[in-house]
């Protein structure tokens, strides 16, 4: 009798003691999975306004305006390559970003092409404000459209770059490429979760350390080389 009565109560002992280790071992492995070197943060979206505003560069309202900046050449086309491809459901009339920003993106895509033999993915370039509004209406966590936390890809000044599907190393090589750009004040990036790219805006200071560089930095520096006044923030 005393069998009977105690395997009712080990099954329920065990089954109560398996599930807890069950879960447990879950959440460890969520949380090991995102742990980004630039994550997405208020400050971070004050010094990208900081920039559009430092260029005083409008924030673009509609597809008029979208246009007229083409037409000036004050937005240039990112031409895909060997090393670079687009997200099929990027509209064409929006593969456009300003000219330095153009620039860093074959930079960064052909350093990486080089090291992986594979190509960078552009999911987002610039943006209007109709569209970013309807982007919020489907998306919580977009940026806003208005105010000193707008998106800047309404400024035409940043891309998403596709995080998803790339292996650890090519991420760590990433987060090593713009550790560096960000130490130097170029570039102010954020990895989005629910999205998965890798959301960077450049800045306008780019164009002038291009003219000076003679190759694309391939590694992280050593942290003695990265000073305190080097920094952006």
């Amino acid at each position: 009798m005393l069998a009977c009565l105690c395997s009712p109560l080990l099954a329920a002992t065990a089954t109560t003691m398996h599930k807890p280790v069950h879960h447990a071992r879950r959440h460890r492995l969520h949380w090991t999975r995102w742990n980004p070197m630039f994550r997405p943060s208020h400050e971070s979206l004050l010094l990208q306004n900081a920039e559009v505003d430092r260029l005083e560069l409008p924030r673009i309202q509609d597809d008029d305006e979208l246009e007229a900046l083409k037409a000036s050449g004050a937005l240039q086309e990112i031409v895909a390559s060997e090393t670079l491809r687009f997200d099929p459901r990027l509209d064409a009339s929006r593969r456009f970003c300003r000219p330095w920003t153009r620039d860093f993106v074959e930079d960064l895509s052909q350093a990486y092409y080089h090291r992986f033999h594979e190509q960078i993915q552009v999911n987002s370039a610039v943006r209007t404000v109709k569209v970013q509004k309807k982007l919020r209406r489907h998306n919580r966590n977009a940026a806003p459209a208005d105010g000193d936390t707008a998106s800047s890809h309404l400024a035409g000044l940043t891309v998403d770059l596709q995080r998803r599907g790339m292996t650890q190393a090519q991420i760590h090589w990433v987060e090593q490429y713009l550790f560096y750009m960000k130490a130097l004040g170029l570039v102010e990036p954020e990895e989005e979760r629910h999205q998965w790219v890798f959301h960077i805006m450049v800045s306008g200071r780019y164009a002038d350390w291009r003219e000076t560089q003679d190759i694309v930095p391939m590694e992280r520096p050593e942290p003695a080389a990265v000073t305190a006044d080097s920094r952006t923030e």
